[in-house]
């Protein structure tokens, strides 16, 4: 584990998206056993399981352009757990973040990577997950969130909508929940 919290250290040395060969794209770490990041190569899960990730927990289709073929079978055979929810960029479903939340609930102190391409619908569950579910700060959570990504108008609205469902007030100083548009 010891190397695992080398490697998060590296990966936030760094403001925001930041990436190399070591380490997936817009890697961020919340806590010793909880980060999120976009897609990781072989190599990152080679390098990342061995260092003590037990759990990846992958947020998109497996269809995905960027998605690594096979990587349900590669973390397993590096000894992990894997888990897909399958979250549609356009439609994300209040179900899934409940699922996410209950594998979460499941084993809590799991070393775990949460994915997707990059690292935009996993910061949001991870930003969701540890308002809801860990008691961080509304403002604590969305700062990380926003160092990856200012989600757009439907991300924003799911979010939102899901704060309420769980009883957490979105509202606090310096919380800016004005989606992201395109220039037009």
């Amino acid at each position: 584990m010891r190397g695992f919290l080398v490697f998060c250290w590296l990966a936030t040395a760094s403001a925001g998206a930041y990436a190399d060969d070591h380490q997936p794209r817009n890697y961020l770490e919340y806590a010793d056993s909880f980060a999120s990041a976009g897609q990781p190569t072989e190599d990152h899960l080679n390098e990342i399981i061995g260092d003590g990730v037990e759990r990846i927990v992958y947020v998109a289709y497996s269809d995905h352009k960027g998605s690594l073929e096979h990587e349900d079978r590669i973390v397993s055979d590096l000894g992990a757990e894997f888990i897909q929810i399958p979250v549609r960029w356009d439609a994300p479903r209040p179900g899934d973040y409940a699922l996410f939340a209950a594998v979460m609930r499941a084993d809590p102190e799991k070393p775990t990577l949460l994915h997707c391409q990059a690292n935009y619908r996993a910061s949001a569950f991870a930003m969701l997950y540890r308002v809801i579910e860990l008691g961080v700060p509304v403002a604590d959570a969305k700062a990380d969130m926003n160092s990856v990504w200012t989600p757009n108008e439907t991300w924003t609205d799911y979010i939102l909508a899901t704060l309420e469902s769980a009883d957490v007030d979105p509202y606090c100083e310096g919380c800016d929940w004005t989606p992201w548009r395109p220039e037009e």
